[in-house]
């Protein structure tokens, strides 16, 4: 892990813009080498800092143009088992481990209510999943972003340029 500082911000923005720049044109755009945007992009890549290109792919593209996320509650002592059955489910798109009464909550895509249907028997099919509660999607009202966290996280750089040293500090 190491702290953001403003180069990387300022390239993290300028990806967020344009995703597909080269490194060339991050080098100009933002006044740098050519080898520092490279070592830079290599480091945030290393440390994680970027997320799978499959985020990217619009499934509704792939013929899947509904989305449902699905709550699922489950017996604990099976949660590991369930998951890797879960896990095998092409139209799962994602899963996330919950507090509360909901156990996991799982964001499918479907090709419409019949497919949903069968999606969701096959969720219930797995061994210790007690029940589940499914909601369509109407529609995104706001879409996967990080921008704002980036201009925040921007205007908080302290003199040194580095976010570190303060509770909010940006680690990757």
């Amino acid at each position: 892990m190491h702290s953001l500082d403003k180069v990387d911000l300022q390239l993290l923005r300028a990806l967020c813009t344009d995703p597909r720049s080269t490194f060339v044109a991050l080098a100009q755009q933002l006044h740098l080498s050519r080898n520092t945007v490279q070592a830079r992009m290599a480091r945030l890549e290393e440390s994680n800092a970027f997320l799978s290109f499959d985020r990217r792919v619009n499934p509704v593209a792939l013929g899947y143009p509904l989305t449902a996320f699905i709550e699922v509650h489950v017996q604990q002592k099976r949660l590991t088992q369930i998951v890797a059955e879960l896990a095998q489910i092409p139209e799962i798109v994602q899963a996330y481990g919950m507090s509360g009464s909901t156990d996991l909550l799982v964001r499918v895509v479907c090709t419409d209510a019949d497919d949903l249907f069968r999606i969701d028997g096959t969720i219930l099919a797995c061994e210790g999943v007690d029940r589940t509660e499914t909601s369509l999607a109407m529609g995104e009202l706001i879409p996967y972003r990080v921008t704002p966290l980036l201009e925040r996280t921007a205007r908080r750089v302290g003199p040194s340029g580095s976010t570190g040293g303060s509770p909010d500090e940006v680690t990757t």
